[in-house]
C-alpha cells in the first residue's frame, strides 16, 4: 500500500475516533489499486449511528474531506462504513 493511501487511512481514523464511544473497536483499513483507494471503517454497532449522523451528514462530510485530500494527490477515494 502506498504512503498516500496510508495517510488517507490515518486521516479517517483521526476524524472518526473522537466520534465513537468505544475507540478500541475502531478499525480503519485501506486498500489501493492504481489510483483508486478504498477505505473501510468498522465501529462498534452502537457507534455506527454517530458516524453516520442525521440523514448521513457526518459520513458525507468525512467522505468530502477525504476526497478533497485525495484529489491533491491525484487519487480517487471511497469511504465505506462496514456494518457487522
Amino acid at each position: 500500500m502506498s504512503t498516500s493511501a496510508e495517510e488517507l487511512r490515518g486521516l479517517v481514523e483521526e476524524v472518526v475516533s473522537p466520534l465513537v464511544d468505544v475507540p478500541s473497536e475502531l478499525e480503519v483499513t485501506a486498500s489501493q489499486e492504481g489510483s483508486d483507494v478504498l477505505i473501510e471503517v468498522a465501529v462498534n454497532p452502537d457507534d455506527a449511528g454517530k458516524v453516520i449522523g442525521r440523514q448521513g451528514r457526518v459520513i458525507k462530510s468525512i467522505r468530502t474531506l477525504v476526497r478533497a485530500a485525495a484529489t491533491r494527490k491525484g487519487l480517487n477515494v471511497d469511504v465505506e462504513l462496514l456494518d457487522d
